[in-house]
């Protein structure tokens, strides 16, 4: 049963490439994958963002970047709820934090990212596609899902190969630690990832799924293949 195919997520044995986990430099997975990533900005394949939201910890791995030792503030055994009422799978970690550094101790006063804590790592997403309603008053939707095709009809979307949409969907993926310093404002996290200086440079490119809580070990994403465009840093 191919991935995108699915009506339902039980009793499958074959499905499209999945989420991609160990992004480190140099890292060769062991699967073979019959479609190539969109390696373009992806405003050059006229797609746009059509959602943004964050994870808290990174779902990624980027040997000493985020990973196993990296450190934050004390994470309490009862997580706060994801807005779907499920409860947070906390990620890996960045490696900046400093307990005596109180622009990582120092609590802000949040008006809009709930439940976000200042030195904690987060790691925000944004998904694209060139069949979004583009433009639009309606471009950005939650869930995401419901953005991605919403400008193309069935007829035309029944034509698509795998490859079509792996051209033309992705997600970009960037990493930070939460500091309570104006120094490090940046004013515009809507519309993608930060491309200036460091940042957004040194990406890792892969085919994969979407991502999210209600996929593990055991229940795939039926939302595949589509490109990944991932910042190592």
């Amino acid at each position: 049963v191919e991935g995108r195919h699915l009506q339902e997520k039980a009793n499958v044995t074959k499905t499209d490439p999945q989420d991609g986990y160990n992004l480190t430099k140099g890292n060769q997975g062991n699967i073979e994958v019959d479609y190539v990533p969109n390696t373009e900005p992806y405003w050059s394949s006229k797609m746009c963002p059509v959602n943004v939201h964050w994870h808290m910890g990174t779902e990624h791995y980027s040997l000493g970047e985020y990973d196993e030792n990296g450190g934050g503030p004390q994470r309490s055994q009862d997580q706060p709820t994801a807005p779907d009422n499920q409860r947070v799978r906390p990620g890996y970690r960045c490696h900046h934090f400093d307990k005596n550094d109180r622009r990582f101790t120092t609590p802000y006063l949040w008006q809009h990212c709930i439940n976000m804590q200042v030195g904690e790592t987060y790691e925000v997403h944004w998904p694209h596609s060139a069949a979004g309603a583009c433009g639009t008053f309606n471009q950005y939707q939650t869930p995401f899902y419901d953005g991605m095709f919403c400008n193309l009809d069935t007829e035309t979307f029944s034509t698509l190969t795998e490859q079509d949409i792996a051209n033309t969907v992705g997600v970009q993926a960037q990493i930070f630690t939460i500091v309570n310093d104006e120094t490090f404002f940046y004013p515009d996290l809507i519309r993608g990832m930060i491309v200036d200086k460091e940042y957004g440079q040194d990406l890792a490119y892969y085919t994969g799924s979407t991502t999210g809580s209600t996929e593990n070990g055991d229940i795939c994403s039926q939302y595949t293949p589509i490109t990944w465009q991932v910042d190592r840093k």
